[in-house]
């Protein structure tokens, strides 16, 4: 009757643990997903308090009606809190995937110690997806393999999968084991976002400095109307080199380079440019404008194609 007594009380304790682990995990992972977002000092002073009390509070817990595996689970998370505590250091991927693996275990000792399911509410998993990484070693292979079927591409000055595979040698031979998927995924926006701006820009200015080159042929009873042109013209082409150099358009870059230089001169000098001579230059800026958004459409190509060797991220 006392054994019978023993083991109610017993079953008890260890429902009562069990509501318990259930809302301290909950916590747990609320407060990790909020930390994986990067809250202010503050706040994220609050969040790891919160983790840490809620694995201590768990293990203490569990000591107590002799649940050792889960002890040991809970306590074992402690050094991997403390990886991520100091919110000045630049967190890294993998002590977050730690933390979670860690956790992981501590479902497991409490799924087999009370025989009651623990499942991860799906916070890790989440981690695990918004910093997906990968190896440099198996990118850098991957990336050789797509420079071979893109090497058309290639050969037309559209070289966005030789810088990457430049970057992932980089990272080979600095010993780097793994890479925040995200860091490629970013990278690769980026130069979007550039080329695309760098495109625009192209179509709303090439019609316009070749508009203004036709009034540098005009007589000397309209030359302050030409000298107008003729500044207006150097300034858009200015632009349109510096924006040609930040996303590494060469040949635009130095088809822009020669034009300024020849404007400057005319400017320099306050000659007026022969009509065939501007008809010439004019026709060069539509070729440069179509060449241009060739090169656009093949980096589109060549970062889907990246994109498919890549996780999917979800930040």
């Amino acid at each position: 009757m006392a054994a019978d007594t023993t083991d109610d009380s017993q079953k008890e304790l260890v429902d009562l643990f069990v509501e318990e682990a259930h809302e301290w995990l909950e916590n747990i992972h609320v407060a990790l997903d909020e930390l994986q977002q990067g809250p202010a000092p503050e706040r994220h002073a609050k969040l790891i308090g919160t983790i840490s009390s809620g694995v201590i509070n768990l293990g203490g817990s569990a000591a107590t009606i002799n649940l050792l595996d889960v002890k040991h689970a809970s306590f074992a998370t402690i050094p991997f809190i403390e990886a991520l505590r100091d919110p000045q250091k630049a967190l890294a991927v993998q002590d977050f995937l730690s933390l979670c693996k860690q956790l992981g275990q501590i479902h497991t000792a409490l799924t087999r110690a009370t025989g009651i399911s623990f499942e991860d509410d799906g916070s890790c998993a989440a981690a695990e997806a918004v910093h997906a990484v990968l190896s440099p070693g198996e990118f850098l292979q991957a990336l050789l393999e797509l420079q071979e079927q893109q090497s058309s591409g290639i050969a037309s000055g559209r070289d966005l999968i030789r810088s990457l595979i430049e970057q992932m040698e980089g990272q080979v031979q600095a010993g780097v084991q793994r890479i925040d998927a995200s860091v490629i995924h970013e990278y690769l926006a980026r130069v979007s976002e550039a080329e695309e701006s760098f495109l625009k820009a192209i179509d709303e200015r090439v019609p316009e400095i070749a508009e203004k080159m036709s009034a540098l042929k005009m007589d000397g009873d309209e030359a302050s109307s030409s000298l107008t042109a003729l500044e207006a013209s150097l300034q858009d082409v200015a632009r349109l080199r510096t924006e040609a150099q930040q996303v590494n358009a060469g040949s635009a870059l130095m088809f822009f380079t020669g034009l300024h230089s020849l404007l400057t001169v005319v400017a320099e000098r306050r000659v007026l440019l022969a009509a065939r001579r501007i008809e010439s230059i004019k026709a060069r800026l539509q070729l440069v404008g179509g060449a241009i958004r060739q090169w656009v459409e093949q980096g589109r190509a060549q970062r889907a194609a990246i994109d498919q060797l890549l996780p999917a991220s979800h930040s």
